[in-house]
This record gives structure tokens, C-alpha cells and sequence, in this order.
């Protein structure tokens, strides 16, 4: 049994299908108003080759009695606290939107804190911190998240409409998008870890150019994939973003 599999019941972290014993951590974060679940079929799709580990923010599903963290660096240092144990392994950690935002700064902070970085850094669905727009959403006015949710087609429709459903996507939604709405980026030396970009062709929220910015943030390697699909493409190309990890994987060093 690895020190994932050990630590389950842990209140963090999902660990759906434990990977080969000793195979590589890779740590997934969740997109706003997301939970550990919706990457499920990627950790189970990942998990022939690696411990695929996805993270459960409070204030959702098992932990919707927990309050939301509206602060992403706040969520960050709370990530971090988390993880910082992995760091005398090799590990990579796989960010989408929001998610990939937080998979950044905790990066920074193993950087910063630790003197070391993972050996690969997936952000997916996200423009580069230094590519900010200026979007407003109401977030007092329940119909604006439900619109957001309907155009970037990230929850399924029948769940619209079951009122006791709705509001627990809407609570951690609300909470993660003031967090997104108060995130500024501050300016720092890049990480120096390799880093690939994953994009949708027809994301709302993030064109190829804003995605191509994410090489300014780094020392290391860069490569940047564009797959069908809008902001949640994942779901529809989960071979597709299996075989493109695990490409970009091989030959990271293992554990040991």
C-alpha cells in the first residue's frame, strides 16, 4: 500500500484507483465549482501508469459542510501545506482552469519554500496569469452563474434542474469565481520546471495566444497542444489527454 492509498480518508485527496507501487504522483486540480469527481475518469484513464491523485477543495460534495475558501491564495497556502510532504519525490501535478492557477502558485511555493519543483506542471483550460481580461459576472444573480454554466457547458443539464443539485453547484461556484475576481498575478522569477499547455479549440475563455503566453512563465521546456472542444474539452478527449500525459512523462524519473 502507497502513502496516497494510506492516507485517503484523508479530507484533501481523491485517490480513485491506486496506481503501480511506487509510480508517480500526479496531482490534479479542479476547475471553480469543481470537485476531485470530475476528474475520475482521467485518474482511472492515467492510472495503469501513474498514482493519479485529484484534490477536493472544501465546500463541496463530502465536504460542502466546510466553508469555501474565496481567497485563491489562501487555497494555494492551504494546497500547499498539503502536498509539501510529496516533495522528497518526484511528482507532477495537472491544473485545469482555476485549477491550473492553483497548480501554478503551489508550484511557485515548492519553488520558493522547498528548492524544488515537480518534473512536470499540466495547466489545461486557462489563459497565463499575465493575460488578464476584464469579465464581469453578477454573483449575487443566481441566472448569471447559471448562464456562465450553460456557455462553457461544464455541468450536466439535467442537474439544472434539481433545486437541492443546483444550490450545492452553486455555493462553491460563487466562492471560487470571487476568488478568481480578487486574483492578481504577481509579478516573480519564472519556475523553472517543464511545463505543457492544454487548450480547447473553441474555449471562450481562452484563446491560443493567451494559452502561447503560459512560456513566459517558465525556465523550462514548454509545448502547447490544442484538442477539440470548448473549456471543458477533457471530457471529450480523455484518450487523447491520457496518451498526451503519458507522453510527455516518459522518462521522468520515478520515486525510489
Amino acid at each position: 500500500m502507497n502513502a496516497e492509498t494510506a492516507a485517503e480518508p484523508d479530507r484533501w485527496i481523491r485517490n480513485y484507483r491506486p496506481g503501480p507501487a511506487e509510480a508517480l504522483p500526479l496531482v490534479h486540480f479542479p476547475h471553480a465549482g469543481g470537485s476531485a469527481s470530475y476528474y475520475r475518469p482521467l485518474c482511472i484513464s492515467l492510472s495503469d501508469r501513474f498514482n493519479a491523485l485529484a484534490l477536493q477543495y472544501p465546500g463541496r460534495q463530502d465536504r460542502r459542510d466546510e466553508p469555501c475558501v474565496t481567497d485563491l491564495h489562501v487555497l494555494a497556502d492551504l494546497l500547499f501545506d498539503r502536498l509539501r510532504h510529496l516533495a522528497d519525490r518526484p511528482l507532477a501535478f495537472f491544473g485545469h482552469s482555476m485549477g491550473a492557477l492553483l497548480a501554478f502558485e503551489v508550484t511557485r511555493r515548492f519553488e520558493r519554500e522547498l528548492g524544488t519543483s515537480p518534473v512536470a506542471l499540466f495547466l489545461s483550460g486557462r489563459r497565463a496569469p499575465s493575460r488578464r481580461r476584464d469579465e464581469y459576472l453578477d454573483l449575487s444573480d443566481d441566472d448569471s452563474l447559471l448562464a456562465e454554466i450553460r456557455e462553457l457547458s461544464g455541468t450536466d443539464p439535467r442537474l439544472l434542474g434539481d433545486g437541492e443539485m443546483l444550490r450545492m453547484i452553486l455555493e462553491p461556484l460563487r466562492a471560487d469565481y470571487r476568488a478568481l475576481g480578487d486574483y492578481h498575478f504577481t509579478p516573480a522569477p519564472p519556475v523553472r520546471c517543464p511545463v505543457t499547455v492544454l487548450t480547447g479549440a473553441d474555449d471562450p475563455r481562452t484563446s491560443h495566444d493567451e494559452a502561447a503566453a503560459w512560456q513566459e512563465h517558465t525556465t523550462g521546456t514548454f509545448a502547447l497542444r490544442t484538442f477539440p472542444g470548448g473549456h471543458f474539452f477533457l471530457g471529450e478527449n480523455v484518450t487523447a489527454v491520457t496518451d498526451f500525459v503519458t507522453e510527455r512523462l516518459t522518462g521522468a524519473p520515478l520515486p525510489g
